[in-house]
Order: C-alpha cells, then sequence, then structure tokens
C-alpha cells in the first residue's frame, strides 16, 4: 500500500491489541498492553477533566483509567457487557514504568501487521489531535488507526502518578 503522505509512518511492523471505540477500530503495540480486565468499581478523583474516570486497585497498586470514547470526544454511551480495561505499561517522565487503564467498548484480536499493511497519518492540515496516532492500518479490508499510548496518558499532567522502579516492586 502507499502513502499518500510525505511523513513516514511513526508506527512498526508488529503485533497489535486491536479494540473498538463504537464502529472504529483501533490498535495499540502489544509490547504496551499488561492485560486486559472485566470493568470493574472506579473511584472518582476530583476535579479532573471528564475523561478521566478515576481510578482502581489493581492487586494492590493503584492505577488512573481513561476512557478512551471521552478523549477522543466520541458519543458517550452506557457501558455494556464486553467493556472492558485495558491496562497498560507507559513510561514516565523520569524514565520509570507507570500502568494505566484504558478503557474501551470491545476487545477485537491481536493482529501482526507488516511494514506493508501500515500507512502514515494522512494529513489533516496540522490538527493537533492527530498527536495520538502512530498511522493507519489497513486489515481485511478495514481501515485500523493505530495509537500511541504514551501520547495519549502523557498529555494529561493530572495523571502524573507515581512511578514504578523495579525497587518499588521489590517491595
Amino acid at each position: 500500500m502507499t502513502s499518500t503522505s510525505s511523513t513516514p509512518s511513526l508506527a512498526k511492523a508488529g503485533r497489535y491489541l486491536t479494540f473498538n471505540l463504537g464502529s472504529e477500530s483501533y490498535g495499540l503495540p502489544v509490547l504496551n498492553v499488561r492485560e486486559i480486565i472485566r470493568l470493574c468499581p472506579i473511584t472518582p478523583v476530583p476535579r479532573m477533566p471528564e475523561h478521566i474516570k478515576g481510578v482502581i486497585n489493581l492487586r494492590g497498586s493503584v492505577i488512573a483509567v481513561v476512557d478512551l470514547r471521552a478523549k477522543f470526544q466520541l458519543a458517550a454511551v452506557p457501558y455494556g457487557e464486553r467493556t472492558c480495561i485495558i491496562v497498560v505499561q507507559i513510561s514516565g517522565p523520569s524514565g520509570g514504568r507507570t500502568f494505566m487503564g484504558a478503557i474501551v467498548d470491545t476487545v477485537e484480536e491481536v493482529v501482526h501487521l507488516n511494514e506493508a499493511d501500515i500507512e502514515a497519518t494522512p494529513d489533516f492540515g496540522g490538527s493537533p489531535d492527530m498527536q495520538f496516532i502512530l498511522g493507519l492500518a489497513t486489515l481485511r479490508g478495514g481501515v485500523k488507526t493505530l495509537l500511541d499510548i504514551e501520547k495519549i496518558f502523557l498529555e494529561d499532567e493530572t495523571l502524573a502518578l507515581p512511578e514504578f522502579t523495579k525497587a518499588d516492586s521489590a517491595t
């Protein structure tokens, strides 16, 4: 597939976890995904933006949870039985690792994408919202938007929860 953009794709060939938000399909690099859990009670945190739903206790670790539907300004819908939280591991500003949760409508599958399957993000006139997109993948006649999960979470400075280092996991 040839790209119509002069900017190369930031997405790399490899495995991606695909999921849906409404009728749109997205993908995250599998290397960022720690686990997928059922939707569980979320403790709200005062004065957070609407897309930050709060925090959960995941086996003794408190992690922030973002509703990706709200983050991307998609229409709100009630959570369904297939709604789940993708727990991702991202790099913090000082090099440590932090876990975050992303609420999605449904998880699809893990797919392997080759370089030929991925093309650069089209130029939409310099929209700042495009910074989250690594590239677009064509798969079985459909298009999947490949996301940079680190940029999605690190944009929210309000999510600066403690970073986990190897020393923290030893205690």
